[in-house]
């Protein structure tokens, strides 16, 4: 619900701050008194056009501040996911803030995060309803009235299937393009997959392979050094006359001649008999080595070449060995979907065919209720205006087809079904109907929206409704059946109602004053809730212009009858 309305240098308002109550809030003042700046107030907040002509005289810039006591849930999915893609926690409730610059520039905030304009109106339309202005009104937008009339007649379910269906239907179409698609490169694909394959598969790639490679260049490289070294280490450690070998066999000798005097050579000795072994595996490794490196120019060249394949193939199809074999792998994989894809194609074919003779029946189900409802619908407007002073008015639930493909019978279809819904009015007799979007009077709209809120109330999650000019044309009966609507009605929502009635007025659960004063030369508007006294002089003054005894024995009593409904 709306909790506060803090606005501050608008227009005739200075610094004013109103606070709503759950039920029906209802404002009353005398005119001029800046009721309606109340109403453009919310406006701004909620994201609508505005002027720098707004601001209050030598003022630099106007604040307007709205707070929803909402939680999350009460959101609309498409705002929760906006909120929460900006990073803006609500789970305190939501402040929805616009700054309004003497130069018309504006800035516009959400608990503190600076947003634009749009954004403000995207997150508030699923949480409040203007209804006298055109600007911010759900129930004018023809997707909104097909949500309520489905909502109204028990649909949900039904239309929750439909919408499954073109959600299938959508998805087996996008698959078959693309399949046609290709099916019309389907030659070339299938040569350039083929040699890409024979290709990959003809190097006979392994993985590690471009590293041993590069090892074997290197030793190739250097392997006329590399034998020079070997034989070198080779002759002195083993070979030559005065290699290490022989000299150590010298030393382990003199060693266990020692030992076999005096015990403490014992360790020297086993440290000279390991290391004998040890030297002459080297030696051996050495020997062999030496042997090995038979240097082949030619195998160098078959080595280089390898590398050179190797680059070839990557600047093709990957930055290393394993990219390239995982590159075949998937090449292998659409040659196998190419050589079949008229397979698939057919498969997909038949399948949505399935689908649009099962979707054709269930949006023909769906729409045949829908126009049962509709028919529900409009007799009960007709009867709801007749009590709101609309006695000629002719209301109509219009739902349409376009022509299309997505059904067996030739209709197009959304996640809707096939059925555009459009409420459809004539206020006046001999004048044709039209949307309600394009509906004239404030007033004429405002109960319009009001007998169709009380019609379709279970299926209308908006928590709050703005009302203002209900009452431009009506008193009498008239004015106490709009004020038994509206007290009705806010059982399952916050409202908030401008009124000159009092017959509307006697039946506020928060009556709020708004009076227009001067102080220190300037004129400034206070906004107040009365109660006892203070609301019964407001009620006569409503009923009479004064406060006459007539007038409040009157008003007392109104008020009392009321208090009892």
């Amino acid at each position: 619900m709306l909790r506060e309305l803090h606005i501050k240098n608008l227009a005739i308002i200075d610094d004013v701050t109103v606070e709503f109550e759950p039920g029906l809030n209802v404002l009353t003042g005398e005119t001029g008194a800046g009721k309606s700046v109340i109403i453009d107030a919310l406006g701004l907040a909620l994201g609508e056009r505005a002027s720098g002509e707004r601001i209050r005289s030598g003022e630099k810039e106007a604040v307007v501040e709205a707070f929803f006591d909402i939680t999350p849930e009460r959101l609309n999915s498409s705002a929760c996911l906006l909120l929460k893609d900006m990073g803006i926690d609500i789970e305190d409730g939501l402040i929805l803030k616009r700054i309004l610059s003497a130069q018309g520039k504006s800035r516009a905030y959400i608990n503190n995060s600076m947003v634009n304009v749009q954004t403000l109106a995207e997150v508030s339309i699923g949480i409040i309803d203007v209804h006298g202005q055109y600007e911010h009104q759900s129930l004018l937008k023809p997707d909104k009235q097909l949500e309520l009339l489905d909502a109204y007649g028990g649909l949900n379910a039904e239309r929750q299937k439909v919408t499954a269906l073109y959600g299938s239907l959508l998805s087996l179409k996008q698959q078959i393009s693309e399949l046609t698609e290709k099916d019309s490169e389907r030659a070339q694909r299938l040569d350039m997959l083929g040699f890409q394959i024979n290709e990959i598969n003809a190097a006979d790639l392994r993985p590690g392979e471009e590293e041993e490679l590069e090892n074997e260049v290197k030793i190739l490289g250097s392997a006329g050094r590399l034998a020079e070294l070997a034989n070198e280490a080779y002759e002195s450690l083993y070979a030559s006359d005065t290699a290490c070998m022989a000299g150590l066999s010298g030393v382990l000798d003199a060693l266990r001649q020692i030992n076999g005097v005096d015990a403490k050579a014992d360790e020297s000795v086993k440290s000279v008999e390991g290391a004998l072994p040890l030297l002459e595996d080297a030696a051996f490794f050495l020997r062999d080595y030496k042997d090995s490196l038979d240097f082949d120019p030619r195998r160098l060249e078959v080595v280089q070449e390898r590398q050179e394949l190797i680059r070839s193939l990557k600047r093709k199809y990957g930055k290393s060995v394993k990219d390239i074999l995982d590159y075949g792998d998937r090449a292998e994989k659409e040659l196998d979907d190419v050589q079949h894809s008229g397979e698939k194609l057919e498969a997909l074919k038949t399948e949505l065919g399935s689908i649009k003779k099962t979707l054709t029946e269930k949006a023909r189900q769906l729409s045949k209720k829908r126009k049962a409802v509709s028919k529900k619908i409009d007799k009960q407007a007709v009867k709801e205006l007749a009590q709101l002073s609309m006695i000629d008015t002719d209301f109509l639930v219009r739902i349409s087809n376009d022509k299309g493909d997505d059904t067996t019978d030739g209709f197009k279809v959304n996640s809707g079904g096939i059925d555009r819904v459009e409420f459809l009015i004539s206020p006046n007799i001999g004048e044709e109907l039209r949307p309600l979007s394009k509906t004239a009077s404030g007033g004429e709209l405002s109960r319009v929206m009001l007998a169709l809120k009380g019609i379709l109330a279970k299926g209308d999650s908006i928590p709050v409704l703005v009302f203002d000019e209900i009452d431009a044309g009506i008193g009498g009966k008239a004015a106490e059946t709009v004020g038994q609507k509206l007290k009705n009605l806010s059982s399952g929502h916050q409202e908030i109602c401008i009124t000159h009635l009092p017959q509307i007025a006697s039946y506020a659960d928060n009556h709020l004053k708004i009076e227009k004063k001067v102080e220190g030369g300037r004129t400034v508007v206070e906004v107040r809730k009365i109660e006892k006294d203070e609301r019964t002089e407001e009620i006569a003054r409503m009923l009479s212009g004064d406060s006459s005894e007539v007038s409040i024995k009157h008003a007392e009593e109104m008020i009392r009858s009321k208090s009892n409904t």
